[in-house]
């Protein structure tokens, strides 16, 4: 397995396949990261285990040749995020790429109240996920449907909160640390969290610390990667 540890990379076989873990920079999108290593290391088949959104950053883990058939095994493992609510605030993506409105705080919205709404969301939960997100329904990505304004109903579904962690809370601003099933959401946590305070809210930002037992401290950055097979970064801009 590649890691920060890992400090020669330009000799290795990444035909017969090798596991990459990756730190994913703020605003670059999953398939990004996965183009960039795909053209440097010269295997044909890379993949990932689990998509980030472009405002998110962390664990990727990244197989590239015969070991892309090693991916459903990871896409199952638990996840473990940490990142913010901004309560108060509404958008259609549940986060701060979408157009955000102010939206009134109702007073007796504290700290105990906070917490107290924390423990709905333990254990097994159903979730309904984002318009602007890549879920398919009928075939189709519901962004597409969400970016030609269709309305399609998307039924929830379940998923496991293992762990719901509040580690500030400075009204607007809650962070967390979640550590859930595959398949969840963590920006209609934020959705769901507003509502259940008589408010809205927004994911405002968000990293994830670990696929199972992997851990982002492990993870190379793009810029270590590229240095490290003999890239320098200036030389991709």
């Amino acid at each position: 397995m590649i890691t920060k540890e890992t400090t020669e990379l330009q000799n290795l076989d990444y035909h017969t396949g090798q596991t990459i873990l990756i730190d994913k920079p703020f605003n670059w999108t999953s398939f990004k990261v996965v183009a960039l290593v795909r053209k440097y290391c010269g295997a044909k088949k890379v993949g990932h285990s689990g998509t980030l959104d472009p405002l998110a950053t962390g664990l990727l883990i990244i197989k590239t040749g015969k070991k892309t058939k090693e991916l459903e095994d990871y896409i199952g493992l638990e996840k473990t995020y940490t990142g913010t609510f901004i309560l108060g605030k509404f958008s259609k993506t549940f986060d701060l790429e979408g157009e955000v409105q102010d939206v009134q705080i109702p007073i007796g919205v504290d700290k105990n109240k906070i917490f107290e709404i924390k423990n709905k969301f333990i254990g097994e939960i159903y979730q309904t996920p984002p318009m602007f997100s890549a879920k398919k329904i009928k075939g189709k990505r519901l962004y597409k449907f969400a970016r030609k304004g269709k309305d399609i109903t998307v039924e929830p579904r379940k998923v496991t909160m293992h762990e719901f962690d509040l580690t500030s809370v400075q009204i607007p601003e809650i962070s967390f640390r979640i550590k859930c099933s595959k398949g969840t959401y963590i920006r209609s946590i934020a959705a769901d969290f507003g509502k259940e305070l008589g408010t809205s809210a927004v994911l405002g930002s968000l990293r994830r610390t670990k696929i199972g037992e992997y851990d982002v401290k492990d993870a190379l950055t793009v810029d270590e990667f590229l240095d490290r097979i003999g890239v320098h970064s200036k030389d991709t801009e």
